[in-house]
């Protein structure tokens, strides 16, 4: 259970690294994106590597770790896409869900 807690918080750090300088900083130098952008990685890295270590060294595989962190990127991403960045909701975000949870069903059986 720690491993998924620390990577839904290393996610939303990433989700925000990734994208919300598309809102916050469209009209700066894209270098000045960059560089806020690393400063935010910093902080998903600094929960990312524990969390995979611990789950790694505990009860998931590395294909399981890695289709759990897919799963809780799209978990952490829709809501961000819609709330923060105002994207409307399609029902795209669900049809990636189920192939996730496709996927989901077998890497872990």
């Amino acid at each position: 259970m720690r491993t998924v807690v620390l990577l839904f918080i290393s996610n939303i750090f990433m989700t925000f690294a990734w994208y919300a300088h598309l809102k916050n900083l469209n009209n700066r130098h894209w270098f000045i994106a960059v560089l806020v952008s690393w400063g935010i990685a910093f902080f998903e890295y600094l929960v990312q590597v524990p969390a995979n270590r611990i789950g790694y060294h505990g009860t998931f595989s590395l294909a399981q770790l890695k289709i759990t962190q897919e799963v809780i990127t799209l978990a952490v991403f829709v809501p961000f896409a819609v709330l923060y960045m105002g994207v409307p909701l399609k029902l795209d975000y669900l049809w990636a869900g189920c192939c996730l949870a496709g996927a989901v069903y077998f890497i872990f059986r």
